[in-house]
């Protein structure tokens, strides 16, 4: 039995199929369309996961959507009216799409479908938004039972959710309800700091710990009222999302005695004490929920997915609070995720099928759930480019690229399955040695194209994550953040407060300089034989050559464009960059050998704000 979930029409758009209830395949839209954070219909993304099924030119058991537009136009029409007459601007934008488009999805999923090669069944499933969130959070984890908070901007009213799973069921016990949401109050601070909304928080939390939280007590005494159960409201005089096609109000300019930073200009000092306040609060109202789910439910375990729960740094203060025993967040934790839960909670909160776990190992086969590229169609695809290259033996692949990451080469990788979710996690990335004291400026400034304060992550192999980093467990998907161990970090110096950010940047701080960042911390992932060997190989590799288990690992793409997905867009994306090295499954490239030498052409993504 196949139960396709789909999500689109907002933003990172995306397709899963189910068979019996295993996840086959899951990809988001903006992979293949080579448009970041694509919203439309996930057609690209359909045709993949019934491929990867065997099931084109035939008839789907089940369709679900992630959430329900008739409740979400409720919810639009509802907050124009309460706020009017302001918001006629907003009203005008956002009502002609919904009356011609977003009201009408079944209807579009059928015809979608067809021209996708396939049939719906007769009736198409849809589920809340942030069932679908809680869903992809607690069936693929390991526990038979746990609590699971979702958190985000807004489903069709709920903007975060405590809900309990035990074996095939979940329920959800409370909600907190727009306008009221962390995950737009984030996204405010994230418009304000000059970041885009719906695509830059991540730079937000990266910025945060160079700055002091000098805002924190002003945000909780202005703008959100925090309860002690982790529920809060938002002062909405300080917002302009209600009303405005802006996320913040005259009132909040006000508070902070300036406009929000226009994008791409210089981040000074207030910027940097703005992202750490928010940041303290953010991590605040999650710590108080996980407290209070704990309390609720008495389960030892928790869930947690929406877009917040890809703010890593606060996932590490829950699992160092000592709140639950273990935790499992999902790594397509935003709206791409919902495709998937949307799927799985038809599949056992629907049709009552059974659910079964070990309390070890989850369901997401390392997240690698995308398209893969046979040795046969990379090679017809390089020989067609007239490209330079070398096939490596199954013994010599890892020794060869772990010698060239040692001589402080930067390598594009693309191997196996393409990863479903925001985190590269070895099989589209780009790596490099974290010993090297110039590498975060190289990767940065030639080759990913972007801001200098962005710290890169490490990948390190799993029995050896304790050696490296204060955790005492796996992170298989790159959603924790750790304190490097205290005996590898190397002092500040005192004059850091004074330097500007690019100064203050380039500094190492411990044996690993590449992948700490300034407050000594690291977004971890480990990895094992077990989930993907090739990379694991490579990382033991490394380590054999230099006693070293740790490698830079940052996504295969350069700013304002989608992580990769076929051997065409790696190749592009390596031309127009710095990198030294390709990999293409077993092909080695080196760019002094390809057509055009060691010129790096330009991009769209040098001057995008995103």
């Amino acid at each position: 039995m196949h139960v396709l979930g789909i999500s689109c029409f907002y933003h990172d758009s995306a397709a899963c199929i189910l068979r019996d209830g295993e996840i086959i395949a899951a990809a988001q839209e903006e992979r293949f369309t080579r448009i970041k954070h694509d919203s439309d219909f996930p057609a690209n993304s359909v045709r993949y996961c019934l491929a990867e099924a065997g099931i084109a030119d035939s008839k789907l058991d089940a369709v679900v959507f992630y959430d329900k537009p008739i409740l979400k136009f409720h919810r639009i029409l509802e907050t124009h009216f309460s706020a009017a007459p302001a918001g006629l601007r907003l009203f005008m934008n956002a009502v002609p799409v919904w009356l011609r488009e977003k009201l009408w999805i079944e209807p579009e999923i059928r015809s979608a479908l067809e021209q996708c090669g396939a049939q719906a069944p007769e009736i198409i499933h849809f589920a809340e938004h942030h069932e679908s969130h809680a869903a992809s959070a607690f069936y693929p984890s390991p526990f038979e039972d746990a609590a699971v908070v979702t958190i985000d901007g807004v489903g069709e009213w709920a903007t975060a959710t405590l809900g309990v799973g035990e074996g095939n069921h979940l329920s959800i016990l409370e909600q907190v309800s727009f306008p009221h949401s962390l995950g737009l109050l984030y996204s405010a601070f994230t418009y304000f700091t000059g970041f885009k909304v719906n695509s830059a928080e991540y730079k937000l939390m990266g910025l945060a710990p160079y700055g002091e939280g000098r805002y924190t007590d002003l945000i909780k005494e202005n703008l959100i009222d925090i309860k002690e159960d982790g529920s809060f409201r938002l002062d909405m005089d300080y917002f302009g999302y209600l009303d405005d096609l802006v996320m913040t109000s005259g009132k909040f300019e006000q508070l902070f005695g300036r406009p929000p930073r226009k994008p791409e200009s210089p981040i000074t000092r207030q910027e940097m004490d703005i992202a750490k306040s928010i940041q303290e609060v953010t991590e605040e109202v999650v710590l108080k929920i996980a407290q209070h789910a704990r309390q609720k439910t008495g389960k030892q375990n928790l869930c947690l997915a929406g877009g917040v729960a890809l703010n890593c740094v606060a996932n590490g203060r829950i699992l160092r609070a000592g709140i639950f025993e273990d935790l499992w967040i999902q790594p397509a934790a935003g709206d791409a995720g919902g495709a998937l839960g949307a799927a799985l909670s038809t599949w056992y909160n629907v049709l009552g099928n059974p659910r079964k776990t070990d309390g070890r190992h989850d369901q997401m086969q390392g997240s690698y759930l995308g398209p893969e590229f046979s040795r046969d169609q990379i090679k017809e695809y390089l020989d067609a480019q007239g490209c330079g290259y070398s096939e490596l033996t199954d013994s010599d692949w890892a020794p060869t690229l772990a010698k060239l990451i040692a001589d402080e080469n930067v390598i594009g990788l693309v191997q196996g399955r393409m990863e479903f979710g925001p985190r590269a996690l070895g099989n589209r990335s780009i790596i490099g040695d974290p010993r090297s004291t110039k590498m975060q400026s190289v990767m940065n400034q030639k080759i990913k194209f972007r801001e200098d304060f962005r710290p890169f992550a490490p990948s390190c192999l799993e029995e050896r994550v304790a050696d490296y980093f204060d955790l005492d467990r796996a992170s298989p998907y790159m959603l924790l953040v750790a304190p490097v161990r205290e005996d590898l970090r190397t002092p500040a110096e005192g004059d850091e407060g004074e330097l500007e950010i690019h100064e203050w940047t380039n500094r190492a701080r411990s044996e690993l300089p590449a992948i700490t960042h300034v407050d000594y911390s690291a977004r971890v992932q480990s990895v094992n034989a077990e989930s993907n060997p090739r990379f694991y190989d490579l990382l033991r590799a490394f380590d054999d050559l230099t006693g070293c288990a740790v490698l830079i690992n940052t996504s295969f793409n350069v700013r304002g464009e989608p992580i990769v997905c076929t051997p065409e867009d790696a190749y592009r994306c390596f031309m127009r960059t710095e990198m030294d090295y390709l990999v293409l499954g077993p092909f080695l490239l080196a760019k002094g050998e390809q057509p055009g030498g060691n010129s790096v052409q330009s991009h769209p993504g040098e001057n995008s704000p995103d």
